[in-house]
């Protein structure tokens, strides 16, 4: 589970700074629930949860979607919720502009690299 690495605390200090629609900032979430001071192990392992479909990749759809295979996992595609259940969806341009912050090569997927920048 994510709360093993950033503290409940953290996570809800990151969830209480983009609680309105398109106040999501994910430099501020990040430092917020303090992935930017974690270790790159720590950070790899968030990057795995948050990679839902584990193609080693971040996508679009697991940044605001709800997922269409319940055999890939029975959890909706939203960012926000691996984070806490209860968290908002990220609108279209919240996920346009994280997406946009992380894709290092322009194939529309945060991948390792992407990560690394968007969190540090």
């Amino acid at each position: 589970a994510l709360s093993s690495i950033p503290t409940e605390a953290e996570i809800a200090a990151g969830l209480q700074s983009c609680q309105a629609a398109d106040s999501f900032d994910y430099k501020t979430f990040f430092v917020k629930v303090g992935l930017n001071s974690k270790s790159k192990d720590q950070v790899a392992k968030v990057f795995g949860i948050l990679d839902q479909d584990r193609s080693g990749f971040i996508e679009e759809d697991e940044l605001n979607t709800m997922s269409q295979s319940f055999v890939l996992s029975p959890l909706p595609f939203l960012f926000l919720k691996n984070f806490s259940v209860s968290a908002r969806a990220l609108t279209d341009a919240e996920t346009e502009a994280f997406l946009a912050a992380g894709d290092s090569d322009g194939d529309g997927k945060i991948g390792v690299d992407g990560k690394t920048a968007l969190i540090k």
